[in-house]
Parts: C-alpha cells; structure tokens; sequence
C-alpha cells in the first residue's frame, strides 16, 4: 500500500508540473472523470490521467505520434502505456490512445478527442472497447 501512495504522490507532482493540465470528461479507467496532463518526454510526450469515482484510476500513456494535420493548430496523436484502477478490486492493463486536438491561437487553450481502448489483464482478463473521452486543458 506504501507504494501505492508513493506511485500516486509522483504521478500528481508531474501533473502539477505539466506544460498542460485540464480535466477529461468520458470514460477513464473505470471512471468518467480525470484530471487530465500532458507533459514532454524527449521529443515526444506523455499524456497522464488520474481519475475518480468509485476508484481512483491512473494511466500514463506515451504518445509517440503527435504531428499537425494540416493547419498547424489542429493535432493528432497516437500512443500506449498502462492503466490501473483502485477500487472495490485492482485492475492493472495496457490501454491505447488515438486522437485530435485543437490548439487555440489566442488563448492558451486545447480541446481534444481521442479513442482509449484497454486491454484489461489483471483481475479479469478482458478487452474495454470503450474510452471516448473529450479534454480540455490550459496550456501553460
């Protein structure tokens, strides 16, 4: 349990020094609602949720495809990293990640939509086709 809350105190502490933090409405590990970071990571970036409902779920996706899409204020990206889920039972997979983003030119905002489908290992194995989500973050 110690390294529970340790692993948790990291993961806010990098989302408190994230170069974008938000709140993502839609499915997230179990809940439907995240605080939502997305921070860089040689090059690329890591996109991290900690969400909360009848759990606590955590996901650190490592997106390694993020490239405008034509106008250089609309983005897509894609990438994969684990997800967990503390609740009434544990739940530990690896979930996916595709989507779109806006970047606004005169404000320091980004709305995005992205796909998160997870492939659940531990309690039960199964696969999620869920996780549609929609962020909104301030860019910092």
């Amino acid at each position: 349990m110690k390294t529970f809350f340790m692993g948790l105190a990291l993961l806010v502490s990098s989302l408190l020094s994230a170069q974008e933090i938000g709140i993502r409405f839609g499915e997230v590990s179990g809940n439907n609602i995240a605080v939502d970071g997305v921070f860089d990571f040689n090059g690329s970036r890591i996109h991290a949720n900690l969400s909360f409902g009848d759990g606590v779920g955590l996901d650190a996706l490592w997106d390694f495809v993020y490239e405008p899409l034509g106008d250089e204020a609309l983005n897509w990206y894609a990438g994969v990293g684990p997800s967990t889920y503390f609740g009434d039972d544990f739940f530990l997979g690896v979930s996916g990640e595709v989507g779109l983003e806006y970047v606004f030119n005169d404000a320091p905002i980004v709305i995005g939509f992205d796909y998160r489908p997870t492939f659940w290992i531990l309690k039960n194995t199964n696969f999620d086709w869920g996780g549609f989500g929609l962020n909104v973050r301030y860019i910092f």
